[in-house]
């Protein structure tokens, strides 16, 4: 089985630092966004599939409050199974994995990291970029910022 390698960029430590300190809803509605921003490249390939978004989306209501953690986990489930499903296609799995760690989040805040990783790495894969590609940083510039952002609005902890 080919299996992702996570990119890895000079914004990891600091978003890595940030998260430990927001609140489990802050990072799940993250993560969800970005999952969102390559769920394109999984849906693309299999567009009958949609238990990626199903992810995404869990991740969102769950912090907003619309479903449980074990729906939220069930959902996770359902996006890294069909990761595993498209594992031949880089960019499909590391997309799926990003929704799977999003709505992971709702059971554990630090997977909400992993979906980030998963979902620079799945645009790394789809584009055929280093790890150094500015494309690639400037997305990992997107995703600090919009955690900035969604922390700043003062989410409460789950």
């Amino acid at each position: 089985m080919i299996k992702t390698k996570l990119a890895v960029t000079k914004l990891d430590a600091h978003i890595q630092k940030l998260a430990a300190a927001c609140t489990q809803k802050t990072l799940a509605l993250w993560a969800s966004d970005c999952a969102n921003r390559v769920l394109s490249n999984f849906e693309e390939k299999h567009p009958k599939d949609d238990r990626p978004r199903k992810a995404a989306e869990a991740a969102r209501a769950w912090a907003n409050g619309e479903i449980t953690m074990m729906d939220g986990r069930l959902a996770s489930v359902g996006a890294h199974a069909a990761a595993r499903e498209a594992a031949t296609d880089l960019a499909a799995c590391a997309a799926a994995r990003s929704a799977g760690q999003a709505a992971g989040t709702c059971h554990a805040k630090m997977h909400a990291v992993a979906a980030g990783r998963y979902a620079i790495s799945s645009l790394r894969d789809r584009l055929g970029l280093t790890d150094e590609d500015a494309v690639l940083i400037r997305e990992r510039e997107w995703q600090l910022a919009r955690l900035l952002e969604i922390d700043g609005e003062g989410n409460e902890s789950a």
